[in-house]
């Protein structure tokens, strides 16, 4: 079945029907990962976006069961060159496009995803709309223009939990998938849902750590009553700035009890401490952004999926920013000047992806150790 996509400065590109049949919007984006579909499909911090992989193919290894990133699909549509339709893999249980037309998710494929992608590049990201039911231009750009904007939208309430839950999965193994962890937590975490991504929460596990979400709203004062040893703030989709209440949390939490955030839980951090975050023009997305730690010469690859990022200048009283984008040296990381609280940017839990920052969690246990011990 024929379909479209549309953007908002009126380009139009024609395909075919990917999953569900429908129409959507959503701001139009890119992710330059190979692998990894999967996990994109299910991050809650694709939310009110439409993804297209700049990979030529997609879904050759099927969907399994086992490697989602949440419940079930969030982002608004999917965007690819070719899907594949013979996927193999042993843990595949699904292709793509049933995969998607079983949650619902209008997709597209067969576009010139490589002149989309220049187009996002030179032009910006910007709101869009996909329809396999309507392929007039006219009438899909002027969907587009009335769709409302990423910018200003708490997309975070759509996407976190609705009660406290405790979780003990921790990371894969090779002979039993992934395996709860008994006996071996030191560390009680409190972790904060804006979207969180289940790798973390295994590696939270993994590092040792007892870990109970709660919901993004859920007040300081709980968190503080509950006695952790530590609280994270997660990843999560959209702008940081309408995330008050988060913001607001994370100010009576510091000081008191060691924070860790990624991804949109650094920059609700850094506006916690009195910061800015901006707009990037087509944001970070993929899995080989280079970030330089500290002011040595060590580079860590990471995985990023971020489209709003930290002001440096507004910051720097509060916090010493430890991690560089080589690419366009925005802001990937930053430690508090004299709390215990450090955040970064990007997505040290990936998978699949690299494993650089995967130190990052041991930080965070270093920190609890020693807060825990008075110092």
């Amino acid at each position: 079945m024929k379909a479209a996509l549309a953007l908002a400065d009126g380009r139009v590109f024609y395909g075919r029907s990917l999953g569900a049949i429908g129409e959507i919007a959503g701001e139009v984006v890119f992710n330059t990962s190979m692998t990894g579909y999967q996990e994109i499909l299910t991050d809650p911090s694709y939310r009110g976006e439409i993804v297209t992989m700049t990979y030529p193919l997609i879904g050759n290894y099927g969907i399994n069961m086992e490697d989602v990133e949440s419940w079930q699909p969030h982002l608004s549509s999917f965007v690819v060159k070719e899907a594949s339709d013979y996927p193999s893999n042993w843990r595949s249980r699904l292709s793509l496009d049933a995969y998607l037309k079983e949650n619902g998710i209008v997709g597209l494929q067969g576009i010139d995803t490589r002149a989309l992608v220049r187009h996002i590049r030179d032009h910006g990201a910007q709101t869009g709309i996909v329809s396999s039911l309507d392929t007039d231009p006219a009438s899909l750009v002027a969907k587009a223009k009335a769709a409302p904007s990423i910018v200003g939208r708490d997309l975070v309430r759509e996407v976190t939990c609705k009660e406290p839950y405790h979780w003990s999965e921790g990371p894969w193994d090779l002979e039993d998938g992934y395996q709860p962890r008994q006996g071996d937590a030191r560390f009680r975490v409190i972790a904060y849902d804006f979207g969180i991504k289940r790798n973390i929460l295994r590696n939270l596990v993994g590092s040792g750590c007892d870990v109970t979400v709660v919901p993004a709203d859920f007040p300081a004062a709980k968190v503080l009553a509950l006695r952790p040893d530590g609280v994270f703030l997660s990843n999560g989709p959209g702008d940081p700035e309408p995330i008050s209440y988060a913001q607001e949390n994370i100010r009576q939490l510091l000081g008191k009890v060691p924070l860790f955030g990624i991804c949109l839980g650094h920059q609700l951090l850094s506006i916690a401490l009195g910061g800015t975050t901006y707009k990037l023009k087509f944001g970070h997305r993929g899995g080989n952004q280079p970030v330089r730690r500290g002011d040595g010469h060590q580079v860590e690859i990471t995985a990023q999926n971020h489209g709003f990022a930290v002001a440096p200048d507004s910051i720097r009283d509060a916090a010493v920013v430890t991690h560089i984008n080589l690419n366009d040296n925005t802001v990937e990381g930053l430690h508090h000047r004299t709390l215990a609280a450090f955040s970064v940017q990007y997505h040290p839990e990936a998978s699949p992806g690299p494993h650089d920052a995967r130190y990052l969690f041991g930080e965070f246990i270093k920190l609890m150790e020693k807060h825990k011990g008075g110092g």
